[in-house]
């Protein structure tokens, strides 16, 4: 027991999973969106009539918008549903707006994945299936598998978020929305100048990359919450000496997340000022966090500030190359993505060390 006036010692980062009773939450939520998506599939094939994977009048596209409706309705209920599960009831203590933005982002995302993942499928089916007409029949048998599958794994998905979840899904969202982007581009020489190019069409590849940056930032913001809670408890554990790692590292991370929104919020044919000041305080975020890191974060292991300092050693010289003309731009700019989400992957991976050891 504790003594009047003692505070219980802080309890360490423990793994969040799937509980019995989320997957079955999970399982009903997928018959619920099966059935949803076999009505569908009728309705889609009595009002469009003559359907292909991929045409005309695309089963895909068709597909990807019932996936993406499912994966919002998912992915809403299964996080705020999962917030009183183990490991995960500190988010009931978070302020309404901040578990509010949090559900925005993770909500947004899943959608967005969801939406992409269908549709590339389908497209990729139909490559193979040129001209394969999609019958009443399949319609529905199809429909109510993608919807019912959405439903189960993005459920799973948004129940079981942890801080190592969170930094992978902001992985994949973004190397999945920029591919879409590049392959959807409609001009194929967009590399010649910059990724920034993605964004200055008028068409759906253009929309595709500027909300991918938007929804990315939305996200690390997200992150930058759930860091926040893993660095607090680590300080409380004693494994960090520096009381103020929570506040400063998360703050670092909003202010990058935010940067990271706002380079897609100005296009650089919108406003190209913006556009570049955002860009350059995202990747200023980014070193200040790998050059502050032996003091910010004293407690880490050596082995962590090693691979910070490689990645910061790496990014200079990747400037060094870029400034004498070695790099493209684009070069550059996938060289420099690389190495701040494979830092934060290291980042991530030694927290979570870090707290199994406290």
């Amino acid at each position: 027991m504790n003594s009047p006036g003692t505070q219980a010692p802080p309890q360490p980062v423990t793994p969040v999973s799937a509980t019995p009773h989320t997957e079955s939450e999970a399982i009903y939520a997928a018959f619920a969106a099966g059935v949803l998506g076999a009505v569908y599939g009728y309705v889609v094939s009595l009002v469009v009539g003559s359907l292909e994977l991929a045409g005309e009048n695309p089963f895909a596209v068709w597909a990807a918008t019932g996936a993406m409706v499912v994966a919002a309705a998912s992915a809403t209920a299964g996080y705020w549903r999962a917030r009183g599960n183990p490991g995960q009831e500190w988010r009931r203590d978070l302020p309404a707006w901040k578990f509010t933005v949090n559900t925005v982002s993770v909500v947004v995302v899943h959608t967005a994945l969801a939406f992409l993942a269908t549709y590339a499928l389908f497209r990729l089916l139909a490559l193979g299936f040129i001209g394969l007409p999609v019958v009443t029949f399949w319609a529905v048998v199809l429909m109510s598998v993608t919807l019912g599958l959405t439903s189960y794994v993005v459920y799973l998905s948004s129940s079981s978020m942890t801080t190592q979840r969170t930094s992978s899904l902001l992985m994949q969202f973004i190397v999945i929305g920029t591919l879409t982007s590049m392959i959807t581009s409609p001009d194929p020489t967009w590399w010649k100048f910059h990724f920034s190019q993605l964004g200055t069409f008028d068409t759906l590849s253009s929309w595709v990359f500027n909300g991918t940056l938007i929804a990315g930032g939305l996200l690390v913001t997200t992150f930058a919450v759930y860091i926040a809670k893993e660095l607090t408890t680590l300080v409380g554990a004693g494994a960090l000496g520096n009381q103020h790692a929570p506040r400063t590292v998360s703050t670092l991370f909003v202010i990058m997340g935010i940067m990271l929104a706002c380079v897609g919020i100005f296009p650089v044919d919108i406003n190209l000022a913006l556009h570049n000041l955002s860009a350059t305080g995202m990747a200023a975020m980014f070193l200040i966090l790998l050059i502050s890191g032996p003091r910010v974060l004293r407690g880490m292991p050596r082995t962590y500030f090693v691979a910070s300092w490689t990645f910061l050693a790496a990014t200079v010289a990747s400037v060094v190359l870029f400034v004498v003309g070695y790099f493209s731009l684009t070069a550059f700019e996938i060289i420099v993505f690389a190495l701040i989400f494979g830092w934060i992957s290291v980042f991530v991976r030694f927290l979570g060390a870090a707290g199994a050891r406290a």
